[in-house]
């Protein structure tokens, strides 16, 4: 069953020395995964919804995505390139993470880039019934 699984793109996000000045490296990233998601099939795109936040906390690891759904394992990643291919593999595990049942993404099936830097993966919240 594919869920809508949103991808939260840290947009202050900026590498370690990098100047206080001008566009964030994170603003690029969301630049590049909404050009991606606008070129991007239809029917994979329709199951990811993309947000911009001010900070992840991933702040010595720039450039900083999130996925979650409800129901679902969330994960933070990091070290990511603000380009055009890291914003397709992005979106890529995005839509791959809407189509599991439980959110889980071994490392084997994410996209290349998103098999290194693995930040956080979060087991998905108690329903109110097992808490």
């Amino acid at each position: 069953m594919t869920t809508t699984t949103e991808l939260i793109v840290c947009t202050t996000c900026r590498p370690p020395g990098a100047s206080r000045e001008g566009l964030a490296a994170g603003e690029e990233l969301l630049d590049a995964v909404c050009w991606a998601q606008a070129d991007g099939p239809a029917s994979a795109m329709a199951s990811v919804r993309v947000r911009g936040v001010a900070c992840l906390g991933g702040c010595s690891r720039a450039c900083t995505v999130a996925l979650q759904a409800p129901g679902k394992a969330s994960y933070l990643f990091g070290d990511l390139a603000p380009d055009a291919e890291t914003a397709r593999q992005v979106l890529q595990c995005a839509a791959l993470h809407a189509a599991t049942a439980d959110g889980q993404l071994p490392r084997q099936a994410r996209p290349e880039r998103l098999r290194g830097g693995l930040l956080a993966r979060l087991p998905a919240p108690l329903a109110a019934s097992e808490a």
